[in-house]
């Protein structure tokens, strides 16, 4: 049995969905404590709270998918997040070079590797839909809308959409979408 939208539409939509975002914030915030334990030399502290974060993680999955918050047939927001990664490199490093600009060159190295991180995540969903879903690539004569924070790239009618359409990646309204 699929657990994908159990509770939507249900008087437990709500409490899912406040579950899966205080989830989802625990996993930031225990990823967040694991840097600073490490800091302070405390491996064994910073290893514990990694873990914690990993569990967090799984959770708000978990809620998500009760509320159906992504589609069951998950291909084409694959595909848009492989867009959305291959632009992140680029994003990610223009970031890391105004943090260097700023003085700040120790977040910005680490911010070139993750930039590189993004670049490998887009890989890896390219990979993962040429062995799964090989049609999800092709977009000849689709329309396809590209989200102007993130990269994200919506395929079909976004004006099919309700208004309160966001970003799956960054919660950004419809709005800031534009026709690529």
């Amino acid at each position: 049995m699929s657990l994908h939208g159990l509770t939507k539409g249900t008087n437990l939509e709500s409490i899912s969905e406040m579950l899966a975002k205080g989830e989802a914030m625990g996993t930031m915030m225990y990823y967040a404590l694991a840097r600073l334990a490490k800091e302070q030399g405390l491996d064994d502290v910073s290893k514990d709270f990694i873990e914690a974060a990993n569990q967090e993680a799984v959770h708000a999955g978990f809620y998500a998918t009760l509320n159906a918050k992504f589609p069951q047939n998950f291909w084409g927001l694959v595909r848009g997040i492989m867009a959305a990664e291959y632009s992140g490199e680029t994003t990610i490093k223009n970031l890391a070079d105004k943090f260097r600009a700023a003085g700040l060159a120790e977040a910005a190295d680490e911010m070139e590797i993750f930039a590189k991180q993004e670049g490998h995540h887009g890989e890896l969903m390219k990979k993962l839909l040429e062995k799964h879903s090989p049609e999800s690539l092709n977009v000849e004569g689709k329309t396809i809308y590209v989200c102007g924070c993130c990269g994200f790239e919506y395929i079909g009618d976004l004006d099919a959409e309700p208004d309160d359409y966001v970003c799956p990646i960054c919660g950004q309204p419809k709005k800031v979408f534009k026709l690529k």
